[in-house]
């Protein structure tokens, strides 16, 4: 049985399964928003946080389009081609894979 599936049997079960969601996805989400002044893929890190929350809350799915959005628009703006764009992304997201590897395989986390 799926562990969302067990949760979900009874209403105070669904109540705690938002509250896991709400408090995974509100520390991804301010983490990320950490990490945008600071070294990172910011935006990634809170995309997927809202990505969590969108889960089981729909104003983040709201949330998350519209941030989606205005990134989109800010690298229209700056002039970055669309596979730039990709490639950055991608780029950001595999050195995270590995430094959370990494870090993983150390024991360190």
């Amino acid at each position: 049985m799926k562990i969302r599936t067990w949760f979900k049997k009874t209403e105070i079960g669904r109540v705690v399964w938002r509250v896991i969601i709400g408090a995974i996805g509100g520390l991804i989400t301010v983490f990320g928003a950490i990490t945008l002044v600071g070294p990172g893929p910011g935006i990634l890190i809170v995309l997927g946080g809202l990505g969590i929350l969108a889960t089981e809350f729909a104003w983040a799915a709201r949330v998350m389009v519209r941030t989606r959005t205005y990134a989109q628009r800010a690298a229209d703006k700056v002039g970055i081609p669309k596979w730039v764009q990709l490639a950055l992304i991608a780029g950001a997201a595999l050195i995270s894979i590995i430094v959370i590897l990494y870090l993983f395989s150390t024991g360190k986390i």
